[in-house]
C-alpha cells in the first residue's frame, strides 16, 4: 500500500499530494526553512554545485514546488529553466516570486506531472529534482520519464530525505521526525495529516543503495550517492548514456 497524507480518502496518490501541496502553500516556505533549521538551503546549494561540471543550460526542474531548487540553479547561468509541479497552489506562488525576483523570463513554471512529462525526448541537459521523488505515485515510472527527456550524456540530480543509519543519529532523528515535526508542521500549516505523511513516506522510501538500483532500472549509468548531515538526506547522481 503506497503511503498518502490522506488515510480516510479513496483518492490516488497523486491527487492527495496534489491537495496536500495546495493546502500548506501558503506556508511551504517556512516550514521548510523552519523544520529543517535552515540547513535545506545549504542542501539545494551543495546538489547544484554538483551540476557545475556539466555547464547545462536547458534545466527541468521536477515538483519544482514554489521555486526554490530553480532560483538555486540560477547560479549554474543556464539559458532556461523550466518548472513543473501537480499542485496550482504551490506554482502560483511560486511565479509571484519569480516574477517579485524578476527571473521569471527564464524561470517558467509549468503545471505537469512526473509520471507524463509534457516535453519532447532529449530536450533538458539537466533534470534536478529537490523533495520530490519521494511522492511519486510510481517511482520507477516517474525517473524513467525523467530519463526520456533528458538529453544523451545528460545529467539528472534528485536531493530527497534518507534515513541515517548510524547511533545516535538514527534514533534522534526518529525521534524528532515522528514527534516534533508534526507537532510544529500541525501548528504552523494547519493541516492535521501532511506533516505526519512527511516522516511515514520518508521512512518507506527506498534510500540509498536500493534508490541507486531504481535509479539505474529507470537508464541513469555513472550513478553517485552523497549522504548530507549525517544521512538526514541524500544527493543522487545519474548520466543518461
Amino acid at each position: 500500500m503506497p503511503v498518502v497524507p490522506y488515510k480516510d480518502k479513496s483518492t490516488s496518490k497523486r491527487e492527495q499530494v496534489a491537495e496536500m501541496f495546495d493546502n500548506i502553500s501558503p506556508k511551504y516556505d517556512l516550514l521548510n526553512h523552519v523544520l529543517s533549521g535552515g540547513i535545506d538551503i545549504l542542501w539545494r546549494k551543495k546538489a547544484i554545485r554538483e551540476l557545475k561540471p556539466y555547464a547545462p543550460k536547458k534545466i527541468l526542474d521536477i515538483a519544482t514546488g514554489t521555486g526554490d531548487f530553480a532560483l538555486e540553479a540560477l547560479a549554474l547561468k543556464p539559458e532556461k529553466i523550466v518548472g513543473v509541479d501537480i499542485s496550482e497552489g504551490m506554482l502560483k506562488i511560486g511565479r509571484e516570486k519569480m516574477v517579485k525576483r524578476g527571473v521569471d523570463h527564464l524561470i517558467e513554471m509549468r503545471s505537469g506531472d512526473s509520471e507524463g512529462l509534457p516535453f519532447t525526448d532529449n530536450e533538458f541537459d539537466a533534470v534536478i529534482v529537490s523533495f520530490g521523488v519521494r511522492n511519486f505515485e510510481n517511482l520507477l515510472k516517474g525517473l524513467t520519464d525523467m530519463n526520456r527527456v533528458t538529453r544523451k550524456g545528460g545529467v539528472c540530480v534528485v536531493l530527497e530525505f534518507s534515513n541515517p543509519r548510524a547511533f545516535p543519529f538514527k534514533q534522534l532523528y526518529g525521534f524528532y521526525s515522528n514527534t516534533i515535526l508534526p507537532l510544529i508542521g500541525r501548528l504552523i500549516s494547519r493541516d492535521q495529516s501532511a506533516y505526519t505523511y512527511l516522516p511515514e513516506s520518508v521512512q518507506a522510501f527506498p534510500d540509498g543503495p536500493d534508490f541507486i538500483r531504481i535509479f539505474e532500472q529507470a537508464g541513469f549509468t555513472k550513478t553517485r550517492w552523497i549522504p548530507l548531515t549525517f544521512g538526514v538526506a541524500s544527493i543522487y547522481i545519474g548520466q543518461k548514456a
